[in-house]
């Protein structure tokens, strides 16, 4: 059993920052966050959690699909920026959008979309769920340390979903990575009010090596990239589109050239968001899918990183 993706949703909060914005309140400018990450605005949360920003993309994602929230037989919710640590976010976007299903969510930064995407297709080829929705949302605004404008610049907030029906075809293969350790991204959790926990940590907000972050990004799609056309058998020119993780726009240029994958098939929207960590793909996707630039039959190939260290790379036909 396979799935094919029937509807496609997003949400981002309404207020957006601009470079100019983050100018007022850390030294930095324009053309530096311009020309080093390829992010001109954001969109940054005042009032939606987390809940919200993921509950609103997913009746969207079902209202796209023609899907009714009963019909669901599980909800996969990709997220780092939980507003509970129980109930999970997936639990509580079942609760809002009047579903009864299985739910949970699952933990893997940037790269969430591709691994709950992997996960619904384990239940999908079992044949346990028939139709499932796949939430990514992170307000990634509470993670940061604003004062950093190295890290500062670069997030935004928001939420996508995509609803999977299982089908005969529609997903190819996958590829799927995790090289574990905190030395390149780390974000702490809160430690709570023990009074017999001593330890501090050491970064209390998101901590990122730009250089190594970088280093690690531009060779896991290219070998993630590989190693899915060596598994599928496909080649650069069955490709339609390429929807990369919308980490920094010198990551992509910099990878796009390993893969062979022309130009002009890469997807790229970081400018107008940021990185949304999960979230970041399935928004670029429905982006497309709304502006009606996706055909069916097309192949896309989505590929992620993220913090973990973890990479993921899937082929799909739309």
């Amino acid at each position: 059993m396979n799935f094919k993706i029937l509807g496609t949703g997003s949400y981002v909060p309404e207020n957006v920052v601009t470079n100019d914005d983050l100018a007022k309140i850390v030294d930095t400018n324009d053309e530096w966050i311009t020309k080093r990450v390829g992010i001109k605005e954001r969109h940054i949360s005042v009032t939606d959690t987390t809940l919200d920003m993921g509950a609103n993309a997913a009746s969207d994602a079902l209202e796209n699909a023609g899907v009714k929230a009963e019909e669901l037989d599980l909800i996969v919710t990709a997220t780092i920026s939980s507003d509970t640590a129980c109930p999970s976010t997936a639990c509580m976007i079942q609760n809002r959008i009047g579903a009864s299903c299985i739910a949970f969510d699952v933990s893997a930064a940037c790269a969430g979309f591709l691994f709950a995407l992997e996960t619904a297709m384990g239940f999908i080829e079992r044949g346990t769920a028939k139709k499932v929705l796949v939430v990514c949302t992170d307000r990634m605004s509470k993670l940061l340390d604003w004062s950093d404008r190295s890290t500062c610049v670069i997030f935004g907030d928001g939420a996508a979903a995509v609803v999977l029906e299982a089908t005969e075809d529609g997903y190819y293969n996958s590829v799927i990575h995790t090289k574990g350790g905190n030395d390149v991204i780390n974000i702490p959790a809160k430690d709570g009010c023990s009074p017999f926990y001593k330890n501090e940590p050491e970064h209390p907000y998101l901590f990122m090596n730009g250089q190594a972050t970088f280093k690690f990004a531009v060779n896991s799609i290219s070998h993630d990239v590989a190693e899915l056309f060596e598994k599928t058998g496909l080649t650069k020119d069955d490709i339609d589109v390429v929807i990369p993780h919308q980490a920094n726009k010198r990551i992509i240029d910099f990878a796009q050239p390993k893969t062979g994958i022309d130009r002009d098939k890469w997807y790229v929207n970081i400018d107008k968001y940021g990185n949304v960590s999960g979230a970041s793909i399935p928004i670029a996707l429905d982006e497309m899918n709304k502006k009606g630039l996706l055909k069916r039959g097309d192949k896309i190939l989505f590929t992620a990183f993220g913090g973990g260290l973890s990479s993921a790379a899937i082929i799909i036909q739309w």
